[in-house]
C-alpha cells in the first residue's frame, strides 16, 4: 500500500541523512584543524551555577576543582542551589565559601526549576549585574584546571553561549558507563568540532556550558523546564539567532551511570524530553530552516527528529493492514527481513563508530586497550537498548529522578 511505502521512504531518507551527516562530521574532524581561540585577559567575572540534590558525597570535589583553576578565583563566584536536600549538601558548600540557596518544592521538581530558583535569587539580590557570564555544572562534575581559562578565551572571541568537551571519570567501570561516555566523547570530538568548522551552532549538553548575562536577561533568568532543559535551551537560542560555540580545550569530567537500571531511567527521561522538545520547538525550527536557510536549524531538526515514533507507527500499520487484507503478509515479512539486514549493518556501523572514537581520543580515555576492545563490541548493545527506551518514552511520563553518584 502507498501509505506504508511513504513511511518506509520517509524513514529511509531521515535515517540516511543522519548517517551521512555523521560521516561527514567524522571526516571533517580529521581533515580540518580544530578552532583555536586567542589568548584573552582575565578581566571577565563569572558565576558558576550548581544544582545539587543530596550530593554531599560528590559536590565538594567539583567545588575544589573550580577553586583550583588557573583563572583567578577572585573573578569566579560559586552559587549552589540545595534542591530538596535531606543531607548536608548546603552546609558543605557553605564551608567551602560558596553562596548557597536552599529550595524545598515537592511539586516543581527538576534541574530546570532549581536553576530558575537560583537565578531568581541572584537577580533579586542584585548580584546578576556583577557577572559577565554564567557557567552551569552538575554536582558530580570535575574540571580540568584550565577549564575556565579556555572558556574565557572562547567567550571573549565573541560567543554568547558555549559548550565544552565532555569526558568521563568512570569510563572503564563497565559496559554501561563506557557506552554513555563514548556517546558524549563522540559528540564533542566529531559533531561539535565539525559544527565549528561549518560555522553552525553546537548542541548544549546538560552540563559544562556557559551563557552571557545578555542571554540570561533576555530569558529573564532560566525559563526552561522540560525534561531535557539543555536541549530546550539550545533550540530556543538557535531560534533567537544565537550561534552556540564549542571550546574543545575546556575539558569537563562527568560521572556516568554504572547500572543498566540507572542508565535506562536516565535515558528514558532524555527520550521523553526529546519528544517534548520536538513537539514545542520542532515546527518553528523546521520553519526557520526553510525560511532563513539556517543550517543550524536543519542540523538540530535532524537531532530531535522522532524516528522512533515513525517506527512505531510503521510497525502498527505493518500488522494492522495485512490483518485487514489491505496488503499481504508476505510483503510485510519481506520488509521485516530488510529491517533485520539493516539492523545488522547498523550494529557493525556502531562498532566502527566506537572504534573510530577510541582511536581519535585514545590519549583522553582512561581504560586499557583490552577494555576498550570489549567496550567497542558492547557499544551497539548499549545503543540498541535505546529502541525499547524510546518506545516506552512515547507512552511513559518518567518525570525527573536523581541519579546516585559514587564520587570516584
Amino acid at each position: 500500500m502507498a501509505f506504508l511505502k511513504v513511511l518506509d521512504i520517509l524513514m529511509m531518507i531521515l535515517g540516511s541523512v543522519g548517517v551521512i551527516y555523521q560521516a561527514i562530521c567524522i571526516v571533517t574532524s580529521f581533515v580540518s584543524k580544530p578552532v583555536v581561540f586567542p589568548k584573552a585577559p582575565y578581566d571577565k567575572r563569572f558565576a558558576v551555577l550548581i544544582s545539587a540534590r543530596n550530593e554531599e558525597g560528590v559536590v565538594g570535589t567539583l567545588i575544589d576543582s573550580i577553586q583550583s583553576q588557573t583563572y583567578p578565583s577572585s573573578m569566579v563566584d560559586i552559587w549552589l542551589v540545595a534542591d530538596n536536600c535531606t543531607d548536608d549538601t548546603a552546609g558543605l558548600a557553605r564551608s567551602k565559601g560558596c553562596h548557597v540557596v536552599e529550595r524545598q518544592d515537592s511539586e516543581r521538581i527538576g534541574k530546570g526549576y532549581a536553576l530558575s530558583y537560583l537565578l531568581d535569587n541572584i537577580i533579586s539580590q542584585g548580584y546578576s549585574k556583577q557577572y559577565d557570564a554564567f557557567f552551569v555544572f552538575d554536582a558530580d562534575n570535575r574540571l580540568d584546571c584550565h577549564y575556565i581559562e579556555e572558556m574565557n578565551k572562547a567567550f571573549q572571541s565573541g560567543f554568547r553561549i558555549l559548550t565544552s568537551y565532555r569526558n568521563s571519570v568512570n569510563f572503564s567501570d563497565n559496559w554501561v558507563s563506557s557506552g554513555s561516555a563514548l556517546w558524549f566523547i563522540r559528540e564533542s570530538r566529531f559533531l561539535n568540532s565539525s559544527r565549528m568548522v561549518f560555522g553552525s551552532s553546537c548542541h548544549v549538553g546538560g552540563t559544562g556550558f556557559m551563557f552571557s548575562r545578555e542571554v540570561m536577561e533576555r530569558n529573564n533568568g532560566w525559563k526552561f523546564h522540560l525534561l531535557t532543559e539543555d536541549l530546550e535551551f539550545t533550540m530556543d537560542s538557535v531560534l533567537h539567532g544565537d550561534r552556540i560555540g564549542y571550546c574543545g580545550t575546556a575539558i569537563l569530567y562527568d560521572e556516568q551511570p554504572v547500572t543498566f537500571k540507572q542508565s535506562w531511567r536516565q535515558r528514558l527521561r532524555w527520550s521523553k524530553g526529546f519528544l517534548q522538545v520536538f513537539r514545542y520547538y520542532g515546527p518553528a525550527l523546521i520553519s526557520r530552516a526553510f525560511r532563513e536557510r539556517d543550517f543550524s536549524a536543519v542540523d538540530l531538526t535532524i537531532l530531535i527528529c522522532p524516528l522512533t515514533v515513525l517506527a512505531v507507527i510503521r510497525c502498527v500499520f505493518g500488522v494492522l493492514f495485512p490483518a485487514l487484507g489491505f496488503v499481504t503478509w508476505a510483503s510485510q515479512i519481506t520488509e521485516l527481513v530488510d529491517w533485520v539486514a539493516s539492523a545488522l549493518l547498523g550494529i557493525l556501523a556502531l562498532m566502527g563508530l566506537a572504534a573510530i572514537t577510541v582511536l581519535a581520543e585514545r590519549d583522553k580515555i582512561g581504560a586499557s586497550n583490552k577494555e576498550l576492545f570489549a567496550y567497542c563490541l558492547s557499544f551497539p548493545i548499549f545503543m540498541l537498548s535505546y529502541l525499547p527506551i524510546s518506545f516506552q518514552a512515547i507512552f511513559a511520563n518518567p518525570g525527573w529522578k536523581p541519579i546516585e553518584h559514587s564520587g570516584k
